[in-house]
């Protein structure tokens, strides 16, 4: 393990270039315009695989799909098989005028490694990369072997990745599985997921006619779509309590004193949050009256507006509009049920409409459930000594607000496999926002301590590792 980690301290430049080769690449999935970009993605994945000495190297499609990149190496016999995913597709850049550096150039800048894609999620595949060839490039062997797969179309939905799963599972088993897409709590301060939440979301139509009408002829007579549209959408206010949906917290587990305790103790400086993602002064956080920042968006339920539309502000004309729509997202945790949940959502934004206008609900995209699981056991034991060690700080458990929805059907394809979710971004890392970044000296401590873990993994056997 020492020349593994030798190799990385001296071949860190070089795994910094093949990011930034990475993040110069336009990935992005959400539009349907940069499908030749994706594709150069996953051929330059493939690469950077083979150079790390990855052995069956492909691109691979299931149907319709947007290219994986996949990779193994099975040549430690006895030892388990550790899986490894992230993927190369990445989120458009949106407010440009807010980038301090060009977002497809991957930029240094106070310690951190700006560009979009740098954390989320391209970082993951050099630092799983970069733990191989540390061991490759030094005794040329692996402690376990490893199947590694870069999806690349994580970011609108991952709508294939069930039925790659299905396809490809006798090719793709394994023991255990690595995934470095969650966030560490605080820079320095290590962290493992053991929960994430679920999400359900909706698409509401309002309409109240067929063709918009001059506001001077229709004004105050005809029923305006966007402030009906409004008017629904203002029931979900919650204040700081619960969200007003009936039925909506009837499955919600309840946090234990334990869980309570164990969140509290946890470092959360709500000013510097406020400061760096530029909260407006008189504006208070919303969190329900009796549970802190982590608790809320870990283990309590949350409904998002995240598109609203009824017509253009550059093109607005005087006329009352027919037709307004908006997509809700909501996320939802232990014990919930994403088919009732998404029967609660729909009857309350569909009781007694404005005007009697018409009200459409239609799920919009597939549910993703919820992930719990208990971070104990040989596989969390490896992980937790190899961050420790590669940190040097005491890693913790922690829980997640976003959602990886493979995670629990994966582990349950393998047998009930553990997850180990490593934790790469961090507060300020801005994943999907303006100035992504990765911070570099975590950067280096994530790849130590992946190089840690398959040296500990190597010594259990595949039986015993769970």
């Amino acid at each position: 393990m020492k020349p593994a980690l030798d190799w990385l301290g001296k071949n860190h430049e070089e795994i910094v270039q093949g990011l930034a080769a990475l993040v110069g690449i336009q990935s992005i999935s959400t539009d349907g315009e940069h499908l030749a970009e994706i594709d150069r993605t996953a051929k330059l994945t493939c690469d950077l695989m083979r150079q790390a000495g990855l052995h069956n190297v492909e691109v691979l499609r299931v149907g319709q799909s947007l290219p994986y990149a996949y990779g193994e190496w099975l040549e430690a016999p006895g030892k388990p098989t550790v899986f490894l995913y992230a993927h190369h597709d990445v989120q458009p850049v949106n407010f440009v005028e807010q980038w301090q550096s060009d977002p497809w150039k991957l930029t240094r800048r106070d310690g951190r490694l700006f560009a979009r894609g740098s954390a989320d999620d391209k970082g993951a595949i050099s630092a799983f990369l970069g733990a191989i060839a540390a061991y490759r490039k030094t005794g040329n062997t692996l402690p376990v072997n490893i199947k590694m797969l870069v999806e690349g179309e994580e970011e609108v939905g991952s709508k294939y990745l069930m039925k790659f799963f299905d396809v490809h599972k006798e090719r793709i088993k394994s023991d255990v599985i690595v995934v470095c897409d969650t966030e560490n709590i605080e820079v320095g301060i290590p962290s493992i997921t053991y929960s994430l939440r679920g999400i359900v979301s909706v698409l509401v139509d309002v309409n109240t006619a067929r063709i918009p009408v001059h506001s001077g002829m229709g004004g105050g007579g005809l029923p305006d779509a966007a402030i009906a549209l409004s008017a629904i959408l203002g029931r979900l206010y919650w204040d700081n309590g619960q969200l007003p949906i009936p039925g909506f917290y009837d499955q919600v587990r309840p946090l234990s004193d334990k869980e309570r305790a164990a969140f509290n103790r946890l470092p959360f400086n709500g000013e510097k949050f406020r400061k760096e993602i530029g909260m407006v002064p008189t504006v208070r956080f919303a969190m329900e009256t009796g549970y802190n920042e982590y608790a809320q968006t870990w283990r309590r339920p949350a409904a998002t507006v995240i598109a609203q539309e009824a017509s253009s502000i550059k093109g607005a004309s005087n006329q009352v509009l027919p037709k307004a729509s908006a997509i809700i997202s909501c996320r939802i945790v232990p014990d919930q049920k994403p088919d009732k949940v998404l029967a609660d959502l729909t009857a309350f934004l569909k009781k007694d409409p404005p005007w009697g206008c018409e009200v459409t609900v239609t799920p919009h995209g597939p549910p993703v459930d919820w992930w719990m699981t208990d971070p104990n056991g040989p596989a969390f034991e490896a992980a937790l000594s190899g961050m420790r060690m590669g940190f040097d700080h005491d890693p913790i458990a922690i829980g997640c607000g976003g959602s990886i929805g493979f995670v629990g059907p994966l582990s349950d394809l393998f047998g009930g496999a553990p997850a180990l979710l490593m934790g790469i971004e961090d507060p300020a890392s801005n994943a999907h926002a303006p100035n992504e970044s990765l911070h570099e000296g975590d950067f280096k401590k994530l790849m130590s301590s992946l190089v840690r873990l398959f040296d500990n993994l190597g010594k259990l056997t595949p039986a015993s590792v769970k």
